[in-house]
This record gives structure tokens, sequence and C-alpha cells, in this order.
């Protein structure tokens, strides 16, 4: 008797993923995927051994906070597990408008709708606005989640150079101006850790009359007064047309949310399929997220802490002459060039007990093959000594 997976395909596609190379390598060097056997804030457990956590966007430090841990235990005990489907079809529960009203009011806007992931939310923006006739200008560093977004609208789509006001003036003139126009960027890039220039691309684009929208899940609960955003941070919260971003960093959730005004947001649930057809927002989701949003506000200490570690760990890479792509915020790369390197300095990291991820061309430009790292406000000195000396036998690794 003889079985089918001893035997070659006849189906392409089947084939196709039985035969992918990447796939191959992936499962050779085993970057990713990792299970840990547990987890205490950036304490972990991983193949048996402790280590510190160095890749999550927990930038506050909130999934273990009590208040927050104890409001999706009770949110769950009083609404279940799951609202069990879309919001268009069974529904809204009491516990979205709560947060999607704190939300609204905490980012000065008229109204916000929650996702049950930070990725419908951000291609919701794009794809929801954007339609076949309309240009799109974008960042070329823009996340997947945007150009996922992109591509659904059908829209004429131009890219600027990453952060580059210059060339977004330059390839706007060259734009017929009648045509709508949407203008998409980021407010913080976590894989360079950059702040977007908005005063100086909204400059521009204003001057083509685009319509503006801002994924900050990275600049969230990071930047502004309280955490308001890179939007905030800058004072330019009225010259944003959309807020998008993520329930899974700094809120210590997940989900994602879009904010605007209402008209905006009422649209958005008229023609989003990505809101229309995709389950809603569970219980404890949306209950931790709304009591993180409230710690954020009333225990300023997570926010100090944050920036305190920050500028000790980018201090610390510095002086080991590591590059770091410029990084603004906590979301620091280790430019090493080449994913040989990389995979070398990941390697050793991660014999040292500290955990991180890989990031290697295309997912980033040749030449800027990196180790993406976060820093938390949960990180304690004791784990910033050990990962600089984790850092140092890296380097000595190299």
């Amino acid at each position: 008797m003889s079985f089918p997976f001893f035997q070659k395909s006849k189906k392409p596609i089947l084939a196709r993923c039985h035969d992918d190379q990447v796939t191959k390598m992936r499962l050779k060097y085993d970057p990713y995927y990792h299970a840990m056997q547990s987890q205490r804030g950036t304490e972990i457990t991983i193949d048996g051994r402790p280590a510190i956590m160095l890749a999550s966007n927990d930038y506050l430090g909130l999934s273990f906070h009590p208040k927050v841990i104890e409001a999706a235990c009770a949110a769950t005990r009083k609404w279940g597990t799951s609202s069990t489907g879309a919001r268009i079809s069974n529904g809204s529960r009491a516990y979205h408008l709560e947060l999607e009203e704190k939300l609204a009011a905490f980012l000065g806007r008229e109204a916000c709708h929650v996702h049950a992931a930070g990725y419908l939310s951000c291609v919701s923006a794009v794809a929801c606005f954007a339609q076949k006739g309309d240009i799109i200008l974008a960042d070329k560093n823009n996340h997947s989640s945007l150009w996922d977004g992109t591509r659904l609208s059908h829209a004429q789509v131009e890219r600027f150079s990453h952060n580059n006001s210059a060339d977004l003036a330059d390839l706007a003139e060259s734009l017929p101006p009648a045509t709508p126009k949407m203008f998409v960027a980021e407010g913080v890039y976590s894989m360079e850790g950059h702040i977007a220039a908005l005063p100086e691309l909204l400059d521009v684009a204003d001057r083509y009359n685009t319509f503006n929208v801002i994924d900050d899940a990275h600049g969230f609960g990071v930047l502004g007064r309280q955490g308001r955003g890179t939007v905030d941070h800058f004072g330019l919260n009225d010259r944003v047309d959309v807020l998008c971003g993520s329930l899974s960093k700094s809120l210590s959730s997940t989900g994602g949310f879009i904010a605007g005004s209402r008209a905006v947001i009422e649209y958005l649930r008229t023609h989003s399929k990505q809101t229309i057809f995709s389950a809603a927002l569970s219980p404890g989701q949306a209950a931790a997220a709304q009591a993180a949003l409230e710690v954020l506000q009333t225990e300023p200490q997570h926010h100090e802490r944050l920036w305190q570690n920050t500028r000790r760990y980018r201090d610390m890479l510095h002086s080991l002459k590591l590059d770091t792509w410029g990084s603004e915020a906590p979301a620091i790369p280790v430019v090493l060039g080449s994913k040989e390197r990389v995979y070398r300095f990941w390697q050793a990291l991660l014999e040292k007990g500290v955990f991180t991820v890989m990031s290697i061309a295309p997912a980033v430009p040749p030449g800027k093959d990196l180790i993406r790292t976060a820093i938390s406000a949960w990180h304690t000195d004791e784990q910033l000594e050990r990962i600089a000396d984790a850092m140092a036998y890296a380097v000595k690794k190299l």
C-alpha cells in the first residue's frame, strides 16, 4: 500500500507548498514561531530555559497589570468568551461602545470603531476610503497591512521615499490636480524606530487636498500627552482624517481601532468589508484594552519608565558601536547588513538568554538585515544589565 505523503503531488499548488525553498530554509534555521513554556512580563521560559523577552510590543508593560487582568476576567465571566459573530449580524455589545467612546475621547475624535485585529483596522483604513480612480501617496516603508489595504482599494498607487517630504512634493506636483488623493503613512515605523516627519509631510499633503491616514500602532501609548500618539506629539490632530492602530501594543490586549469624524466612522461601518464581515472584538480583549487605557492615564510612571529604559538601552547599543538605524522610539533595530551576520547575532543572544527576532531582506531593504528589538517599561535594571552582557557577547561572535 502506498501512502500519499510519500508521493509527489500532481496538484501544482500543493507541490509548491512541499517544495518552497524559503519555507525549507525557515525550518532549517528555525528563527521563528518558537513556543514559550511560560511568561511573566519580560521573563519567559523557552526550550526549558529562562530568557528575557526583547521582541514584544508590550511597551508599557501592562499585560500583567492586576487591573488589566481582572478587567479581562470580569468581562469574560459576565459576557462569555466571544460575541460569536460580526456586529452587523448579531449586534454590538455595551463593552464595544464603551471602549470606542473612551478611545475617541482620548484621541480627540468624534467617533471610533474597534476590530478584532489591528491588521483589520489598518487594512480597512485604506481600502474603505480609497477607490478605483483615486491616487494613494504612500511612504515606501509602510506596514504590510497598509499595502494590503492599498491593493484592495484598486486605487492608483504612488510611492514616495521614506519620510521624505521633498520627494512627496515632487510626486504630488506631477499628478492630475482634480483626482481625489489619499496620503498614507505611519506615526512610528516599527522596523526602523523612525518617527514620521508629520509636520513637513502634512504641509505637502494638505496643499493637494489629500485625505490623510496615519497608522499609529507604535506611537500610541508611546508619544504625545499621556501617550496620545504621534499626531498629538506634533499637535496635528485637526489635520489627520483617520487614525488607526493596534490594541495589542501599549494597551496590552488584542485588536485594532479606527478613529475619525462621525461621518467617516459611519461610512466605514457601511462600506468596509473588513468591518462588516469579521467577528467582533471579544469581551475580555475589549475590557483589557479599556483598563489599560485607564492605567495609561492615571499611572504615568509606566510611560516614564519606558523612556528611561529606552534611553539606557540605546546608549548601551551605541557604546558597542552597533547601528540602530537612527531609531527614535522604543522599537530599536540592530542593523547588521547580511542575513548570515543577523543569524549568528540572533543565535548568540539566544544562547545568553535574550529572545529577539530576525528581519532580513526582502522584509527590509538590501543591506539593512537586522535584529528587531523592543524595549518595555517592564524591563528591570538587572535585565538591562543581562541584555548588555548578551549584546557584548554577540558582538564578539560576529
